[in-house]
């Protein structure tokens, strides 16, 4: 079930952990929905991506942003405010995904404008079910703001 807009979809996935990226680009590499999935690794080349710096000056605009809080350089949060302190970015969503329960990350993700907050599981099968309802939710439910060069 693809929503209206009936494009296929840009991911930035911001993660750290070769594992955690890993199964995440298996996961959503499947889908009908996802067309590209790009991964940076560290808080810097997320926001050299989006401002499209340096080896990404080619870089496609994301409709969407998984984002790890747990990051070498510059910090999911850092990234994430940067983010949506930006006009021109502030309207890509950002889901931010982390190993992180504590209610402080949680308050300041939602301050700081995330639009959705994730627990990665420790469980593998879990880990995955929660890529899955990413993907069902974010790409198959919710109208995405439209297409921006």
């Amino acid at each position: 079930m693809m929503t209206s807009h009936a494009r296929l979809l840009k991911i930035l996935l911001v993660e750290d952990s070769r594992s955690d990226a890993v199964l995440i680009q298996r996961t959503l590499r499947g889908s009908k929905l996802v067309n590209e999935l790009h991964l940076v690794r560290d808080g810097v080349a997320a926001t050299d991506f989006l401002y499209r710096r340096g080896e990404y000056v080619d870089a496609p605009r994301p409709d969407l942003i998984l984002l790890d809080l747990n990051l070498p350089k510059k910090n999911g949060r850092e990234v994430l405010a940067e983010i949506k302190a930006d006009e021109d970015l502030m309207t890509i969503p950002v889901v931010v995904l982390t190993t992180s329960s504590d209610e402080a990350d949680i308050l300041r993700s939602y301050q700081l404008h995330a639009n959705c907050y994730m627990v990665k599981p420790v469980d593998l099968e879990q880990f995955v079910e929660v890529v899955k309802s990413i993907e069902h939710f974010w790409l198959a439910l919710v109208e995405l703001p439209p297409e921006q060069s």
